[in-house]
């Protein structure tokens, strides 16, 4: 019988778990950068076991020095994406005191006026594609010299970031095997097998898949560097760099990618005329980024992904389409490593299943 007593407790039980589950939450979110560092970690940890394997079973290196080699390439790796921003920088700061906001607004303005000027031409509503003819006149760029200070405060955050990162990961390699009995200890005796074996097979296919995307982007900022080169864009190795980092968000990146590539190639000729040198070489390096985007999604990307992951390039098409619906770009980012975890659960824990069976009769 339900009497008063038992809904009273059953309303604070209630209580209790939605207030302790509001603040697991609002820890979690306290210690976020934290969270951050540690996926890093994995990631890079995920990167680095196959560099580590080599160096111990190649060329018979101790353990701790080959973790050593390792972070050393790492740190390598990020310092020479570092030196690759460094002439850029350098000049910035050395034009940063005589920096002409006015200067900049009167080329942006005319700029915008050539364009105008262009659609006009061509009996093309000028008003209706700009909004504003002058709207140039409503930007205040007086920003920048504040952007590029936040700029040297985020780099600061970054490097405190970046040595936790390598900290963490330096550890997550040389401990490995200490870390894997420690959580053998916390899973009961019936699911360690299963656990173990899955472990092992996430480990394995998410290091290939982060080495494939590593790969995949590699051939995309050489694909991007040769067309920027071609068509003799200022600072072609930094934008070919930013835009094949944004391949990373699957489909989309590249668009975004097109289009900062447009306007950086655009604010590159800026004072020169619009119809003759600044239209034509945007379009010439759109197309050569939309061919580079053509050979990426049609040939390296699923070649690459669907062999690392073991899954068809179809079957990562429709994964990625879902997430992207379901929790947008950050889903899409996430989708394949997530749905690759999940296929080896299922398969280790419920084999039986059909669906399951059929998913992953490739791992």
């Amino acid at each position: 019988m339900i009497t008063s007593k038992t809904i009273s407790n059953g309303i604070l039980r209630a209580l209790l778990t939605v207030v302790i589950v509001g603040l697991i939450l609002l820890f979690l979110y306290q210690i976020s950068t934290v969270l951050t560092y540690l996926v890093v970690s994995i990631i890079l940890t995920m990167i680095g076991k196959p560099i580590l394997n080599f160096f111990k079973k190649r060329l018979k290196f101790s353990h701790i020095f080959a973790t050593i080699i390792t972070i050393v390439i790492f740190v390598l790796i990020i310092l020479g994406f570092v030196l690759m921003f460094i002439p850029l920088i350098s000049s910035q700061g050395q034009n940063l005191s005589l920096l002409n906001t006015a200067e900049i607004e009167k080329n942006i303005s005319e700029l915008v006026n050539q364009i105008k000027a262009f659609l006009d031409s061509h009996n093309i509503d000028s008003s209706k594609v700009l909004k504003e003819a002058n709207i140039s006149s409503k930007i205040n760029f007086t920003f920048i010299p504040d952007f590029l200070n936040s700029i040297l405060g985020t780099i600061s955050s970054f490097g405190v970031g970046l040595g936790s990162v390598l900290f963490i990961t330096f550890f997550f390699l040389k401990d490995r095997v200490l870390f894997l009995r420690g959580a053998k200890k916390l899973i009961p005796d019936s699911y360690e097998e299963q656990f173990l074996n899955s472990f092992e097979k996430i480990n394995d296919l998410l290091s290939r898949y982060f080495i494939g995307l590593l790969l995949q982007l590699s051939i995309v900022f050489l694909l991007y560097l040769i067309v920027l080169i071609i068509f003799g864009i200022p600072n072609a190795l930094i934008i070919a760099f930013l835009c094949a980092v944004l391949n990373i968000i699957p489909y989309i990146g590249p668009l975004i990618a097109s289009v900062l590539a447009a306007l950086l190639t655009m604010l590159s000729n800026l004072g020169n005329d619009f119809q003759s040198e600044i239209l034509p070489t945007t379009i010439y390096v759109l197309i050569g980024f939309w061919i580079v985007q053509i050979i990426d999604n049609n040939v390296s990307q699923p070649v690459i992904f669907s062999k690392s992951v073991s899954s068809h390039p179809l079957e990562i098409f429709l994964v990625i389409l879902i997430a992207g619906f379901l929790s947008g770009i950050l889903g899409m980012i996430i989708a394949v490593p997530l749905y690759t975890i999940l296929k080896v659960i299922g398969k280790e824990f419920i084999p039986e299943n059909k669906i399951i069976q059929l998913l992953t009769k490739d791992i």
